[in-house]
């Protein structure tokens, strides 16, 4: 019955939102609950990697204070000592934790990406089959025949590639 009602509403979210229904069902999704207890490290997330800040709350202010200590690029993993700071082995162990972490999540989001792109080509298929005038068919046609003859050609080279180290 769940499984209906998302796919009603969104069928090309419906493999994230039933991931994150059954993580929630066995009790691995982490609670949306407000917590007392703040973590010791926060990773503003930018384009290339994030800044990394040391939270501190224990101040006679009782106020969260967050200095920055590091830039991380994700793509190189490479660790910038904000300032003259020197990190510690606690900060380095957990931002090499973070590293990890972010890289899995970032590749399990490409997945999907191409995965709701197929979605996307299906849908779209069925629009110029069944709803497309032929004034948006003139609109969108040669664009499209373009990508997916790149996208198959790149494909099928790939796939070639792979079956030739197989081999």
């Amino acid at each position: 019955m769940v499984r209906q009602g998302l796919e009603a509403r969104a069928p090309v979210a419906l493999p994230l939102a039933e991931r994150a229904l059954e993580a929630r069902a066995q009790g691995t999704q982490k609670s949306t609950k407000m917590t007392t207890h703040l973590p010791d490290y926060y990773f503003r997330v930018r384009d290339n990697g994030a800044f990394v800040f040391r939270v501190d709350t224990e101040n006679r202010h009782r106020r969260i204070d967050m200095d920055q200590i590091a830039s991380i690029n994700i793509k190189n993993g490479e660790v910038k000592a904000h300032g003259e700071r020197e990190l510690t082995d606690a900060d380095k162990a957990t931002i090499d934790d973070w590293i990890v972490q972010r890289r899995a999540t970032l590749a399990a989001r490409d997945i999907d990406d191409i995965l709701r792109t197929v979605d996307h080509l299906n849908l779209t298929a069925h629009w110029a089959q069944s709803r497309a005038t032929d004034t948006e068919l003139d609109a969108v046609t040669d664009a499209l025949l373009l990508a997916m003859h790149d996208l198959r050609t790149v494909l099928v080279r790939k796939k070639s590639d792979r079956m030739m180290r197989i081999d």
